[in-house]
């Protein structure tokens, strides 16, 4: 599969009918279009059996609006997925027909696919994922396990949050009776314990949501967001005390979501009685990724989509050819990094040349920017604040990141480190002038207390002043001597 040319996926939920296109590297590619209606169709299933005509006609009036989008976008295929309120409904053929009346080629997902392919969606932004997902839907909640890399047994349950209300109302307790015998009917009872409950639905993330606001968290991302299993308890309580229109005035938080806040909640505290994780982490990624990872061969599954996004991005902003990789095998012998930091090096150093077409005041903070608000992913929030303090000082920024609340969320170990890839960065890229050839027929070499640097005869000339000066900056504070030495080979 290749998404150079854009590639659209259509998922028709219980709760909404949403569209994705997709553009940029194959292994992760880059959102360029995203619209969701609230269709609504899981409402009422229920109880009659069969969509509602309103939210029939609600879903089909946003299908053919994107089928013209599509084509306008030139669009190279489209995959048309419908889940738990088609599949349940008695007149859900008869829907699909009209689907395809439009032009679409829809596939109605089981519930064993619907999961495997969430657990696909966060192995593809979570590789290293262990434990269970939890897919929560308008009609059905997944459970699935992921581990080294692969998804294994999944469940199907019937707690999606327009099935919550109606399960409430039967009694006190009701929730917390009915998930802890059904999680354990389907053999996910303890499978949690010692792991990760990754969290996959846009309920899920509005609560992440919700947790970022009321922590006044300094870097407000939901993908990876992590909190403890008591952290629902609170949120519920927290719900019930403010008010649902004190929630709506967070800006962060679709007020499409509010309504069915409490309830989530209060599935998830349940959840993590019946599943007993360790921790709790949301993704961002869930099946529509799940279907574009699905599309991929094995050796591309394989690459780092963080790494794999990074090298996009410097292909894209970049000046002349890009050789990342190359400034990153330049300054690795001055590093004893371990391989987790090795790699935040590596992506800093495809990024190394992104902030040129900004104004030279600017060119720091572009690449701030970039680090902490880039829509990466298989990196944590104090993974976003090394890389970012990497492109500072890489881009001339002054003596610490300017925001001390997010630099906070490092050690001071953690931000030197990364101060002095910046460094290595910079020194680099002056002495090259941004291009591959003065690095090639150069070396940076660590020597008892000595920084050197190598030059073969042939450049010796591009050791100037500053050239000088950038290598006693990054040999200051490594706490070493530098030294140039002009070599033969």
């Amino acid at each position: 599969m290749t998404a150079r040319a854009p590639v659209a996926i259509i998922d028709i939920g219980s709760n909404s009918v949403r569209l994705v296109v997709y553009s940029g590297a194959t292994r992760i590619p880059s959102v360029i279009f995203n619209e969701k209606v609230m269709a609504g169709l899981g409402r009422g299933i229920g109880k009659g059996g069969a969509l509602g005509d309103a939210a029939q006609e609600r879903a089909l009036g946003a299908l053919a609006r994107f089928r013209l989008l599509l084509g306008q976008m030139g669009v190279a295929w489209v995959r048309v997925v419908a889940t738990a309120a088609v599949r349940e409904a008695s007149n859900g053929k008869d829907f699909l027909g009209r689907i395809r009346a439009l032009g679409f080629e829809p596939r109605l997902l089981s519930g064993e696919e619907e999961g495997r392919l969430a657990g696909l969606g966060v192995l593809s932004a979570i590789p290293e994922a262990n434990g269970i997902v939890g897919d929560l839907g308008g009609g059905s909640l997944e459970l699935v396990e992921v581990s080294g890399g692969l998804v294994k047994r999944s469940a199907t349950l019937p707690f999606g949050v327009l099935r919550l209300d109606d399960l409430a109302a039967s009694g006190r307790g009701a929730i917390a009776k009915v998930v802890a015998k059904r999680v354990e009917a389907a053999g996910f009872g303890g499978a949690a314990q010692g792991r990760v409950f990754y969290l996959v639905g846009g309920s899920w993330r509005a609560l992440a949501r919700l947790d970022l606001a009321l922590i006044g968290h300094p870097l407000p991302i939901t993908h990876q967001h992590d909190m403890s299993p008591q952290r629902p308890a609170e949120l519920r309580e927290t719900l019930r005390r403010v008010g649902s229109e004190e929630v709506r005035s967070i800006a962060e938080i679709s007020v499409s979501r509010v309504p069915s806040l409490p309830r989530a909640a209060h599935l998830l505290d349940n959840l993590v009685g019946a599943l007993g994780p360790a921790a709790l982490v949301t993704s961002s990624f869930g099946i529509r990724e799940g279907l574009l990872y699905n599309e991929l061969g094995n050796a591309e599954r394989r690459n780092d989509p963080l790494i794999e996004a990074a090298r996009e991005a410097g292909v894209g902003l970049g000046r002349f050819a890009p050789h990342g990789d190359l400034v990153d095998r330049w300054i690795a012998p001055v590093f004893d990094d371990r391989p987790q930091a090795a790699r935040l090096r590596l992506a800093a150093c495809l990024l190394s040349d992104i902030a040129w077409a900004a104004h030279p005041d600017f060119r720091a903070e572009r690449g701030i920017d970039m680090a902490l608000h880039g829509n990466w992913v298989a990196i944590d929030a104090p993974g976003r604040v090394m890389l970012a303090q990497a492109l500072f000082f890489a881009f001339g920024g002054g003596r610490t990141l300017p925001y001390p609340a997010i630099a906070a969320l490092c050690t001071d170990a953690e931000l030197v480190r990364a101060a002095s890839w910046g460094l290595a960065m910079r020194l680099g890229q002056r002495l090259s002038g941004g291009v591959a050839a003065g690095l090639k027929g150069s070396r940076l070499v660590r020597k008892a207390e000595k920084l050197r640097l190598e030059l073969d005869t042939e450049i010796a000339a591009l050791s100037t002043e500053i050239v000088r000066r950038r290598l006693g900056g990054l040999a200051g504070a490594l706490g070493l001597e530098p030294e140039i030495r002009i070599t033969r080979r």
